[in-house]
């Protein structure tokens, strides 16, 4: 099973959404949630990575603790959600965004997690809910096409690398 380096962006129980600025050390703020909606873990991105909207993989990082905007947290990836999103300036066309499921390599409670499908229905249900409703404060669309496995995920993730 293949680990990634992840870069948090946002930690878990945050109400702000940070965001990497590219060739420089820095994050921004770049969004606050409404009152009582927050990240339900560590969400950032793999680096050295593009996916379909330009941007780097995204992975949420299931653990049981919280860490800071960028932190680097080696991790096996467990799946994913196959996922289209829609931009905001065009609600019809939908780019695929898929979001990559993790553990820390190092957790100690997550340490025998080796698939998604292991982890309880109601935690994919919610993540699932939170980046629908995440998406529609930004007036844009998120579907949740299908599950991938920690193979698949592995795979894509592997095709998206690119070279700097």
């Amino acid at each position: 099973m293949s680990c990634f380096e992840v870069v948090i962006e946002t930690p878990k129980g945050s109400a702000q959404k940070y965001d990497y600025v590219p060739h420089t050390p820095f994050f921004k703020l770049s969004k606050i949630l409404p009152a009582g909606m927050v990240f339900p873990y560590d969400f950032g991105f793999i680096p050295k990575t593009k996916g379909e909207d330009g941007d780097p993989l995204d992975v949420i990082v299931i653990s049981e603790f919280n860490s800071f905007p960028g932190v680097i947290i080696k991790c096996r990836i467990i799946g994913g959600i196959k996922a289209e999103q829609s931009e905001k300036k065009d609600k019809k066309e939908m780019v695929r965004n898929d979001r990559f499921l993790a553990v820390p390599k190092c957790s100690n409670i997550f340490q025998d997690v080796s698939e998604a499908k292991h982890l309880p229905k109601q935690t994919m249900r919610q993540l699932e809910e939170f980046f629908v409703d995440y998406n529609k404060l930004e007036g844009k669309k998120f579907t949740a096409l299908k599950m991938m496995s920690a193979t698949e995920a592995e795979k894509q993730i592997e095709s998206q690398i690119i070279e700097l």
